[in-house]
């Protein structure tokens, strides 16, 4: 599927069932697949419509008689576990010229995307389709972008998130107060770290870092608790973005 830098597959897995595979050797490799993985996982546990989200392994055989050299590097790149969404036969591309969404859904897709820090659900690349009529979140592989550069996750956590001048619902989000205080209630650290106990340890091993798997699953799960413990920093800012646009 040639759509973006990522470069995910379709395939069938020994399930029966058709996934969109986002590949190790892709890309941000191992860091996409944790943004991935806990951006859907999470996004699922607030009743957010995602595909269903499953762990991938792919066999060194797989892709072997691929006749295209680049995507059969990329194949045997991604040898190992990858990252699985249910392929949603059939969906449209959201678009917010045609597909209504009501203030409070807006309001809390603004505010889940502000806790991940996902920088890539924009006007011009919603990242959203609509499926059997209803509405369903993808791709979210933007998210946690402090780990691109691993510097200072604790000063990130409370990172007001001015880049979220750039979703696509933010001129629609008028209910973030009310948003901020349903996501809340929502969900609770405990499982927020259960979900961050599910990542696979391989994706958290880097070479030349000090930093072990353990450590580094304890950054991700500090940053999810103090974001939303200080989910009000980045609430005041969308809020102060969308005065900005005049709303």
């Amino acid at each position: 599927m040639r759509e973006g830098g990522s470069l995910p597959a379709l395939g069938e897995a020994d399930d029966g069932f058709k996934y969109v595979v986002k590949l190790l050797g892709a890309g941000h490799g191992k860091k996409a697949l944790i943004a991935e993985f806990l951006g859907s996982m999470i996004a699922k546990a607030f009743k957010f419509k995602v595909p269903e989200t499953v762990l991938l392994y792919l066999s060194p055989l797989f892709g072997i008689t691929e006749p295209d050299e680049e995507v059969q590097e990329l194949l045997r790149n991604s040898e190992g576990v990858n990252v699985g969404l249910h392929f949603l036969s059939g969906a449209a591309t959201f678009d917010p010229a045609v597909n209504a969404v009501d203030d409070l859904t807006a309001s809390k897709i603004v505010w889940l995307d502000a806790f991940l820090t996902n920088v890539d659900r924009t006007r011009l690349n919603p990242n959203m389709m609509i499926w059997n009529n209803e509405l369903w979140l993808i791709d979210h592989g933007a998210s946690f972008y402090f780990h691109h550069a691993w510097r200072d996750p604790e000063k990130s956590a409370v990172d007001p998130f001015p880049y979220i001048k750039h979703h696509v619902f933010l001129p629609q989000a008028s209910r973030l107060k009310e948003a901020d205080r349903l996501m809340r209630q929502a969900i609770t650290p405990r499982t927020l770290s259960k979900i961050v106990d599910m990542l696979p340890s391989v994706w958290l091993t880097e070479e030349d870092s000090e930093l072990t798997a353990s450590k580094r699953r304890e950054v991700y799960r500090r940053f999810l608790t103090e974001r939303l413990k200080n989910s009000s920093v980045f609430v005041k800012e969308a809020i102060k973005q969308r005065k900005m646009l005049g709303l």
